[in-house]
């Protein structure tokens, strides 16, 4: 009996083939999500060998589009984009729309119309949040000032896209490209743009007033009605008919496309305390199709463009790793913000992604963007994000070169502000000096004022320095390794310095200079890593806390006492346990093995 295995082979070479190229990837130290695209490139009509049947590769993208969109909602937070709006959402804006224009004028010189150029402007205008929110939590940024910029910019950026999707049907015609539905099933009706664009508007403004007046009620309700089940599956079932039957019911009832449909769904569940479970149980199959969707989109990249049209590939990486990235310095710069802050933001930007490939998609689809335009993304998407860690560590460089010159900083972060003083307190002595004020720094800053203990804090961002003076807070402005700035601590003077910033390496200088200038200071550090810890205890600072030990001693100092043992013998356990660790070195394997983690950013 003959069987039909077409859809059977293109997920199963998908996948393998995706695990071959996402583990090569991490091997040489690049994204996975690289991988997953080189893999859809293998199994692809351009290249030989097998290939996959494009028609069943675009389903199961869209399957994938739909799980990511469903992710993107499920951990929107309005809270943590409302804290950095007022850098967010004006720069993200500016920057998308200097972008694109950037992207239009490259496709212009292609000769180009100009709905193609539209579309290939936001392709190139939006990053990826899978590779930002991975390059961010593996070099510590993510709980940090810059690192919450950096994550409510891409939100604004992703839902600018989402908003591009659900308008781009309706404009179509206008700009060149064929009529049709939102989702590219329905033919349109041949009304005038703006009649179209009032329709499309109105049926987007009924989806969403039913899903946050009713759908809010409902799909938590439904999902509590699984739960109470206390069966595993009807849960993730429910999850996923969430997700999938919202993101459909939502084209055929609205015209609303998939991605729209599966974000909100997720953004209604978001409000829910189920939320969190309901990440985890979808996480396993939102990453599968996740993984097919990026081998869909190799699939559809013909290699050869490299060869045929070199300068239009560095005319692409170009906008996206340049243009993108000076722009952003240009804008964070004129908030105010300090070097150190436009240069990450710059960085977690010089990549495109996922929403990159949907636009194409839809550009093509709507008969607005030629094949070779998705060739010439696709292409820029995988060399942006191979350079993209690289463009993390120039940024690194050329902010600690910077550092190191204060008045070539000053005349960077002056822009349209008044210039600040460094220094603005009076002389001091005995005092503790704090490098750093965010949510560390603070909490040691605000216990020594309630105990009327003197301290100078030494901070980079010139909105903090102005905030900690006009509450009288004695701070100093300027990066800590630059010369003068400990001095204008009156760091000779102090009996204590605290170095509340994450970066062992700046550690290790600001130590260096504060022993230079007062010999007998004492020294408190904070760390992420254990070999760094150690370096710091022999170089004989005072104390060295490395959060995830202490977080597993205090831990373990709950687990001992909920389990009978009297808290006096709990803590001489827990304190010899810490004099342990101090003084005997952890064995470090030759092949660290890393932690799985459940979260949405895995891919990368």
């Amino acid at each position: 009996m003959q069987h039909a295995t077409e859809l059977i082979s293109i997920i199963a070479l998908g996948l393998v083939c995706a695990f071959i190229g996402g583990m090569l990837a991490q091997r040489i130290r690049l994204p996975p999500l690289v991988g997953y695209l080189v893999a859809g490139i293998a199994i692809g009509p351009f290249t030989p060998g097998f290939v996959g049947d494009p028609a069943l590769a675009s389903q199961l993208a869209e399957l994938g589009v739909i799980l990511l969109m469903f992710g993107v909602g499920l951990h929107f937070s309005i809270g943590d984009l409302l804290a950095v709006r007022t850098i967010a959402l004006p720069g993200a804006i500016v920057q998308i729309a200097v972008a694109t224009a950037m992207g239009a004028g490259l496709a212009w010189g292609f000769g180009w119309g100009a709905g193609a150029g539209l579309v290939f402007g936001l392709a190139l205008s939006v990053a990826s949040t899978v590779v930002l929110l991975r390059a961010l939590e593996g070099r510590g940024l993510l709980d940090t000032d810059k690192g919450r910029i950096a994550v409510g910019w891409l939100i604004v950026e992703d839902l600018a896209m989402v908003v591009a999707l659900v308008l781009l049907p309706a404009v179509a015609p206008a700009l060149g490209g064929e009529a049709a539905g939102m989702v590219g099933h329905h033919a349109a009706p041949d009304h005038g743009l703006w009649v179209t664009l009032g329709l499309t508007l109105a049926k987007v403004g009924v989806f969403i007033a039913v899903m946050l007046i009713g759908g809010r009620r409902v799909v938590p309700y439904l999902l509590g009605l699984a739960a109470r089940t206390g069966s595993r599956e009807l849960f993730t079932l429910a999850v996923l008919a969430s997700a999938v039957g919202i993101a459909y019911a939502s084209s055929e009832l609205f015209g609303v496309s998939f991605a729209l449909g599966a974000f909100f769904a997720g953004m209604v569940l978001a409000e829910s305390d189920l939320s969190h479970q309901a990440a985890a149980d979808s996480l396993p199959l939102q990453d599968a199709f996740a993984v097919l969707f990026f081998v869909s989109v190799g699939m559809l990249f013909d290699p050869g463009i490299v060869l045929r049209e070199p300068l239009a590939i560095l005319g692409v990486v170009g906008v996206i790793v340049l243009g993108k990235s000076l722009a952003a310095i240009a804008i964070v710069l004129a908030f105010g913000h300090p070097v150190g802050t436009a240069l990450t933001i710059a960085a977690s930007l010089a990549q495109i992604g996922e929403f990159s490939f949907i636009l194409a998609g839809l550009g093509i689809s709507l008969k607005l963007l030629p094949p070779e335009g998705r060739d010439l993304i696709l292409g820029g998407a995988l060399l942006s994000i191979t350079l993209n860690p690289l463009f993390f560590g120039l940024a690194d460089r050329v902010s600690r070169w910077l550092g190191e010159r204060p008045d070539l900083r000053r005349r960077f972060e002056r822009g349209a502000a008044a210039p600040l003083p460094v220094r603005a307190a009076s002389a001091l002595s005995g005092h503790a000096v704090i490098i750093g004020y965010g949510r560390v720094g603070s909490a040691i800053g605000k216990a020594l004022q309630d105990w009327n203990l003197p301290f100078v804090v030494v901070e980079r961002d010139r909105r903090r320095v102005e905030e900690l003076r006009s509450q009288g807070v004695p701070a100093v402005f300027g990066d800590a390794t630059a010369p003068g700035i400990l001095d204008a601590a009156d760091i000779g003077s102090a009996r204590l310095v605290v170095v509340a910033t994450p970066d062992p390496h700046q550690a290790r200088r600001l130590l260096t200079k504060a022993r230079a200038a007062n010999p007998g200071i004492d020294s408190v550090v904070r760390t992420h890593s254990d070999s760094e810890r150690r370096r710091l205890e022999e170089d004989g600072v005072g104390l060295v806390l490395m959060a995830e030990r202490e977080l597993a001693l205090g831990m373990m100092t709950y687990a001992l006492r909920s389990l009978g043992v009297r808290e006096g013998e709990a803590r001489l356990f827990v304190d010899s346990s810490r004099s342990e660790s101090q003084e005997t070195p952890l064995a470090e394997p030759d092949q660290p093995v890393p932690e799985l983690r459940q979260r949405r950013d895995e891919p990368e």
